[in-house]
């Protein structure tokens, strides 16, 4: 069964994500409920899920043995996480890769943290992707809430991409890095809760650049050899 994990790490995922939406998109909204408050930080952390099964997918590891199913889990997550193109993002990521922390980098500019977090929205924002979500949202306004829609539905997929951006770009890459990294990249400390809750360990980014044929749940294991090592 473990080269199904994947494909049963990102099933769950989108099975939670999808149950918590219908569960929370239809509940009438108590602004003195704190698991309101609760449910929209799940939904972020179950938005970001998504984002990382597809950058598994991108990276083949979702289901390594089926390219094509693969990138069809990859595909859904990404559409899933507010119509995002995932072709764009796996052409980008592999730049990112590649040629991390230089120029041709799509996703390191350095320099201010806001302007920083748009020159990386910009990078795979499209219009298609704008019309898309416009399109959804007044179809949802048909049988849904406004307000339900957009705190259960749209804010936490902004919240999400800010919590992929500062946990998974700004903080690994900011600054400047020694000569002999490699990998331009550094690691939070190890805890391995912390690291899960923040963004699916891609906090251990390092190891994720030294190894990223790696799912994101292996990732601890990698963090834990380095750490031996550095001991």
């Amino acid at each position: 069964m473990k080269k199904y994990t994947g494909i049963w790490s990102a099933g769950i995922i989108i099975l939670c994500w999808s149950l918590h939406l219908i569960y929370w998109i239809q509940t009438p909204l108590n602004w003195n409920n704190p698991f309101l408050y609760l449910g929209i930080l799940i939904q972020t952390h179950l938005y970001t899920g998504l984002f990382i099964s597809s950058h598994d997918a991108i990276h083949g590891v979702v289901s390594p043995e089926f390219p094509k199913l693969n990138h069809g889990i990859g595909r859904l997550c990404a559409t899933l996480f507010a119509f995002n193109n995932y072709s764009l993002l796996r052409k980008k990521h592999h730049m990112h890769h590649a040629y991390v922390n230089t120029d041709q980098d799509p996703d390191v500019h350095q320099g201010n943290f806001f302007i920083w977090w748009f020159k990386f929205m910009f990078q795979y924002v499209h219009w298609t992707q704008i019309l898309a979500m416009a399109i959804t949202y007044n179809v949802l306004k048909i049988w849904f809430p406004m307000e339900n829609i957009i705190l259960i539905w749209e804010l936490p997929a902004i919240l999400a991409t800010l919590q992929l951006f500062y946990f998974g770009t700004y903080l690994p890459h900011r600054g400047e890095h020694e000569a002999n990294n490699i990998h331009q990249s550094r690691s939070q400390t190890k805890n391995h809760l912390w690291a899960f809750i923040s963004c699916y360990n891609f906090g251990y980014h390092y190891e994720h650049h030294d190894k990223p044929f790696l799912p994101w749940w292996k990732l601890t294991e990698a963090k834990e050899q380095n750490s031996q090592i550095s001991i």
